[in-house]
């Protein structure tokens, strides 16, 4: 890529509207193809929009457009200036291919929980991608976003797991479908599972924990091994009593395999102790952020 300030601004630009574009279009495919065919009780203000549609006839993505409008000025402040107008762009871009593109697109026939299934994937990983660059389709979304910077400790998954179960249980009651009420509900676990897989998968890695007397040696085999520094730490043996070191480093998956062979190489005698990590920030990691 060039050099060029001004080049480097509008692909900065373009690439997150692309990926807004796309994210958009895939929930649209979620509802259209599979969550209207299925008459499921969905989540958010498209779960909403769906039972005006089913009772009043009222097209979807006007309706998400007309119950969005009070709530984005009440989240303004909290959200910020530049995250609102990213919503409001999103917002135009799910609605215009929720009413005009996803009808023209064709609607799966088959079975209702195989339709629930795709609906939750694929609904996932439109909003998935859209919450990636820090923009939203608003609505609950922007609910969702403030209690995300209120609460920061809790994933997007979860809140939006808790907040969608009023919407999905009022649905399937409106409409007594009990079936109906499982399948919403399987979605929703699915739908917030899939965000924070998504989101969070990026970030996510393992940290590991290695006890060992060649501290020095230790880290600098990581170095060597793929590239990613680490800290060592002192501390000693609570059966002996002896000096030892810990070294602690995070990394991916693929290189903490590639770091458990090299130090077993390095120091036989070495005991490690591999960790999940679900977030990771910091240098060659990315940095989520919520509003501005």
């Amino acid at each position: 890529m060039s050099n060029n300030p001004w080049s480097e601004r509008i692909y900065k630009q373009v690439i997150p509207f692309l990926i807004e574009t796309l994210g958009g279009f895939l929930v649209a495919v979620s509802i259209d193809s599979f969550a209207v065919n299925g008459e499921f009780p969905l989540t958010g203000f498209s779960g909403i929009a769906m039972i005006f549609n089913r009772l009043l006839g009222m097209p979807i993505g006007v309706t998400i457009l007309l119950l969005n409008v009070p709530l984005a000025f009440l989240c303004y402040r909290l959200l910020g200036r530049h995250f609102f107008l990213r919503s409001i762009r999103c917002m135009v871009i799910s609605s215009f291919f929720i009413d005009y593109v996803g009808p023209l697109l064709p609607a799966y026939q088959g079975d209702r929980l195989l339709a629930a299934l795709c609906t939750g994937v694929i609904m996932g990983v439109g909003y998935g991608l859209i919450y990636l660059q820090n923009s939203s389709t608003g609505g609950a979304d922007f609910v969702v976003m403030s209690l995300k910077v209120l609460r920061p400790h809790l994933s997007l998954g979860k809140i939006i797991f808790l907040t969608d179960f009023v919407i999905v249980m009022t649905g399937g009651i409106l409409f007594g479908d009990a079936d109906g009420i499982i399948y919403g509900l399987i979605i929703n676990f699915i739908f917030s599972v899939v965000i924070d897989k998504v989101m969070y998968g990026a970030n996510a890695g393992k940290l590991t924990l290695i006890v060992t007397e060649h501290g020095e040696r230790i880290s600098q085999t990581i170095e060597d091994t793929c590239h990613r520094g680490s800290t060592r730490l002192t501390a000693f043996g609570g059966y002996k009593g002896e000096d030892k070191q810990v070294v602690m480093c995070a990394c991916s998956d693929k290189q903490m395999y590639q770091v458990q062979q090299a130090v077993k190489a390095a120091d036989p005698a070495s005991f490690m102790v591999v960790l999940e990590s679900n977030e990771v920030h910091g240098e060659g990691f990315k940095y989520l952020q919520m509003g501005d």
